[in-house]
Formats: C-alpha cells, structure tokens, sequence
C-alpha cells in the first residue's frame, strides 16, 4: 500500500498552523466584536443545506461552485455551502420574520469546487454582515462604511473602492432587443474588459451605433467623480433609469464621504459582478498586488421571496484569510511562561492566577529534555526567596 503521500490536501485546500492560526483566531474576534458594536447579530448557519436552498436567489450564480451530495435520509439533494449570504436571507425571511431593519452577520468556512483564481483557496473563511429591511441609500452607506472599516481593522492599506449600479447595464441592454444568450455574452466581455471582443460583437449583430457607442464608453467608463457627469452626457438620454442610477451613486458617495472623509472612492460603470442576483449599487475593494477585489458588495433586493418574505436587502463579504495576506497584523504574542515539572500547591496555585490574568504557561512534563526557548517560552517560573516568580530568561 502506497503511504507515503497521505499527508497531502486536495489542492485548494489549506490548514493553518501556528503562529498564523492564532493571529487568525484574534482577528475573528475582532471582526465579530466590531460587527456588534454596529449592532450587527451575530448567525451560524448550517454547512450543508438542501440545494434547492442553497442555490435560490443570490444561490443561482454559485451552481458551479457547490459540492453537491445525497441525503441518505430523506433522498433529496443537498449542498456544502460556497456563499453564506443565501442562508442569512433565509434565516431573515423565514426565521426571525421581523419587521423592522435586521443587522445580521456571520463567520465561517465555505467550500468552492474551483478557486476563483489560479492558485487561490477552495476554502475561503468568509466573514460579512447583511442589512435587511431598509430600501434608502443609507443601508448601502452603513454596508460600505462598515467594510471600510473592517477592512482598517484588518491592517488592510491602499485600498480602492469601485461603485458600480447593475441598472445602468440593464436599461442598456433593454434597449438593444438582445436575447438571454446574447446579453451572457456581452456581460462577460465587460467584466473581463475585452474591448476588441466587444467591438465584434457591436459588429456582429449589427447594433445601431448609438447603442454601440455607448457599450464602447461603458467598458472603459471608470475614474472619480467627473466620470459621473461624463456619463450622464453619454448615458442618461437612454432611459430615466440610467439618470436614476447615476444619481444613486452620487447620492451613496456624498453618504460616505460625509462619514468617512478620506473614503477612496472611485467609480467603475463596467463592475458587475453578482450581476444576476445584485439589484443595484455594487462595491468592491481592491489593493496593490490583488488581481481581483478583496471584498465584495451591494444591494440585492427581494432575495427573500423564495422563502415567503420578501424585503430589502444590501451587504457585504470577503474572505479573512486574504484580509491576513494583504493586511499588517499587529503582533500580540505573549511569551509564555514556563513552569517546572514538580507538584506543589503554592506552585498550583501560583500557575492558576497567572492563567486567570490571561497569561500562558506551560507546564513541564516529567523527563522532558526541551529547553524553555524550544517550547516556546520567554520566561519561566523560579522558586525564589520561598516564593514563585516569573523570570525573564
């Protein structure tokens, strides 16, 4: 029997060793502990879940992502999880059926059958907070002001926001008669910014150049605030849903700036990414360094109908394990303690109270032969003067 690689991991999937597992843990806390100072409550929903819940509403675009399996009880289809934010929806629709606005967040584990990038993780720890209830711009200033600041939490620096409104690319796209296939296509070659791709395709299906012209401006429709003006001269005269929209991200980035007056907030017509399930404003962090943002979110209204309530609805995600790669951790190791390998009831006592201040000591077991530096020690318990006490080594 081959052995010798069982200690391998599927590719994708990673574990965590110390010290990083601790810094990990703390900044959990941290996250969760901002959340609720927001007011935001924290969720646990289950890891798996029957599919057809799963993949409802926000579910849709993450088919391709789910681990699917059979229930061996009830024979039905279920899903390991690839996005959290469907089962908060439905613990806020179904479950909690309150009517005034919901905080709600959540931390944990979820499974992707791909990365997302090449050589990216299969098991991002996903941590977000969802606002439900509340239809006004100032849900999606709360979501993105608290994204800000968890991404400053986390160390994160140099970031860049993009705003982005999905209804601009709808009302475009309702204009041209275009089919579902065709309108599939024409959002790929935007996300992926492919100019020569989206020139052939206005050529190929004969678009009316005033329509072309404008496809042309979106693709390449990103920068600060004059953009908007811009776009409103190119845009607005398609439909009074562009006007609208443009007006929303004014209206959000007036919201923000007011809140947090360094916000680095830029604008990209073109983002649109959860474009089937989103219902609005988009937003999305990016770093130096990251070929793709690092958080993710916007509004996605009416998610909730599929479990017999629909309401209002705008949040935010992203992954912790990618907040620990982009951001400066504070380093908050303790140097242990260590402590003989003897009985005795002052000795007990003594390690008792030092582990109630939150200190960590570790005790020596019998006929060890690891010095204190090897167990990770910086100081050790002395007997001195007839009484414990700690001593720098």
């Amino acid at each position: 029997m081959v052995t010798q690689n069982r200690w391998l991991l599927p590719e994708g999937i990673e574990e965590i060793l110390p010290p990083q597992a601790g810094q990990l843990e703390d900044l959990c806390r941290r996250i969760v502990d901002l959340y609720r100072s927001w007011g935001y409550q924290l969720v646990m929903p289950p890891m798996v879940e029957f599919l057809d819940s799963l993949l409802t509403g926000t579910g849709k675009d993450l088919d391709l992502q789910t681990f699917k399996l059979t229930d061996q009880i009830s024979g039905r289809m279920m899903g390991i999880r690839a996005d959290t934010t469907p089962q908060v929806a439905r613990i806020d629709a179904h479950n909690l059926k309150r009517d005034v606005p919901n905080r709600l967040c959540y931390l944990g584990t979820v499974l992707h059958t791909r990365p997302e990038n090449s050589g990216g993780s299969r098991s991002p720890l996903q941590v977000g907070a969802e606002l439900y209830g509340h239809a006004g711009l100032e849900a999606e200033a709360e979501s993105l002001c608290l994204m800000l600041e968890t991404l400053k939490l986390a160390g994160v620096e140099d970031i860049h926001i993009d705003l982005g409104h999905v209804g601009i690319f709808e009302a475009i796209v309702k204009s041209t008669g275009l089919d579902e296939a065709q309108e599939a296509e024409l959002f790929s070659a935007l996300q992926r910014k492919a100019a020569s791709e989206l020139a052939g395709l206005i050529r190929q299906w004969s678009l009316p150049k005033k329509t072309g012209d404008m496809l042309q401006f979106l693709i390449n429709a990103c920068g600060d605030s004059s953009l908007l003006a811009e776009a409103s001269r190119k845009l607005a005269a398609v439909s009074p849903a562009i006007k609208r929209c443009l007006k929303e991200l004014k209206t959000l980035a007036g919201l923000v700036q007011k809140r947090v007056s360094d916000a680095p907030l830029y604008f990209d017509l073109a983002e649109l990414r959860g474009y089937h399930y989103h219902t609005g404003i988009v937003f999305t962090a990016f770093v130096p360094g990251s070929g793709q943002g690092i958080a993710f979110g916007g509004r996605y209204d009416a998610i909730g109908a599929a479990f017999g309530r629909s309401r209002p609805a705008t949040g935010f995600s992203t992954d912790i394990k990618t907040l620990m790669l982009f951001g400066k951790q504070a380093s908050n190791e303790q140097s242990a303690i260590l402590a003989p390998a003897r009985e005795d009831e002052k000795l007990n006592r003594k390690i008792a109270a030092l582990r109630k201040k939150g200190e960590i000591v570790v005790r020596a077991l019998p006929g060890q032969k690891a010095t204190a530096k090897q167990m990770g020690c910086g100081r050790k318990l002395m007997l001195k003067e007839g009484r414990w006490q700690v001593v720098k080594l």
